[in-house]
């Protein structure tokens, strides 16, 4: 199982970006895709998560602004962040399970699988 998270950039406060989760060694129906950041000297946190089995959960912070979306034919996991803000300036992981998000899918210990980060810098 890879996780290939890229899509990050600097970006100004209102503007958008896609980040980008490519998985190979699994197919993605079967596993739930959750995003986490990490601001400096924060502890990692849930942002959003998507499977089959039980649909979307976003954090509160980022509902209305972020979307998350899949697509089978590419194994990729998207996520649309518009609105942004400086407070989402962090680094963005993708990570992966089996089965599905669940009620406690904001909490990172619960993910096996885990690409490498993509940094968002949301500044003017």
């Amino acid at each position: 199982v890879q996780l290939q998270a890229s899509g990050g950039g600097l970006v100004q406060p209102g503007g958008s970006l896609r980040l980008s989760c490519a998985a190979s060694g699994f197919t993605l129906g079967y596993y739930a895709i959750a995003w986490f950041r990490q601001a400096p000297g924060r502890e990692r946190r849930g942002v959003s998560c998507i499977s089959s089995r039980d649909g979307t959960y976003y954090a509160d912070s980022v509902k209305g602004r972020f979307t998350i979306s899949r697509d089978n034919a590419t194994n990729t996991v998207y996520l649309q962040m518009n609105s942004l803000e400086p407070e989402d300036t962090a680094d963005y992981y993708c990570a992966s399970d089996p089965g599905p998000c669940g009620k406690t899918w904001y909490v990172w210990r619960t993910y096996a699988y885990w690409g490498q980060g993509t940094l968002v810098t949301v500044s003017s």
